[in-house]
């Protein structure tokens, strides 16, 4: 069976470096009707079961560890026994979030997490956080995108531990050399194409933000 991408909007606040926003979060259900993936448990816990229905629930991947993106991963897995996954380089920013919990498994770039008819390759990509990953599943022509590119540009890199270079090496150098038809579902707002983002590296460049 095929899988199916679910999209669930969950309301709640990102936090750092000393400031507070309200944020609405993208939290994406991968998977068949027997298990799924969830990326990004945001927020709403029982939301997000309540989302994964009588699914097996086997993997929260993280794109990255900025507490709107992590907030509800470990009540999501104690709830459903899902592993939770998160690059090794932004456990430091996990746990200003969790402090007491570790995640469960480390991402690294190339490892693919399977499920329910999904392939989600895992792609490195640091600079809106050292640890940033984006999952690209060929068989669905879809890559999501965490905070790395959003319809319109990069993901914002104005606060502590992100890199406005590094994140433009990141996009050009892994996710504008997929096809152009590739869906990009990304953490917040709308989605977009590789296609239509691909035209406007340069313009991003130049306005350095």
């Amino acid at each position: 069976m095929t899988a199916r991408i679910g999209r669930l909007v969950t309301s709640g606040q990102f936090s750092l470096d000393g400031g507070t926003w309200d944020v609405d979060n993208n939290v994406w259900i991968v998977g068949d009707d027997h298990e799924a993936v969830v990326i990004d448990a945001a927020h709403d816990a029982d939301a997000i079961a309540e989302a994964v229905g009588d699914r097996r629930l086997t993997a929260i991947v993280c794109t990255h560890a900025h507490n709107d993106h992590i907030d509800a991963a470990p009540a999501l897995a104690e709830r459903t026994g899902a592993t939770i996954w998160l690059h090794p380089d932004d456990l430091q920013l996990w746990k200003q979030t969790h402090p007491d919990r570790d995640p469960d498994a480390w991402l690294a770039d190339g490892l693919v997490v399977e499920a329910g008819g999904a392939d989600l390759t895992v792609l490195h990509t640091p600079g809106h956080a050292p640890g940033a990953v984006c999952l690209y599943d060929p068989g669905l022509g879809t890559v999501f995108t965490g905070d790395t590119l959003f319809q319109g540009g990069p993901g914002a890199t104005g606060r502590s531990f992100s890199h406005f270079p590094t994140i433009i090496d990141s996009i050009r150098d892994r996710l504008l050399t997929l096809p152009p038809e590739t869906k990009v579902l990304t953490g917040h707002g709308d989605p977009t194409t590789i296609g239509a983002e691909a035209p406007h590296l340069d313009e991003w460049i130049a306005r350095g933000h």
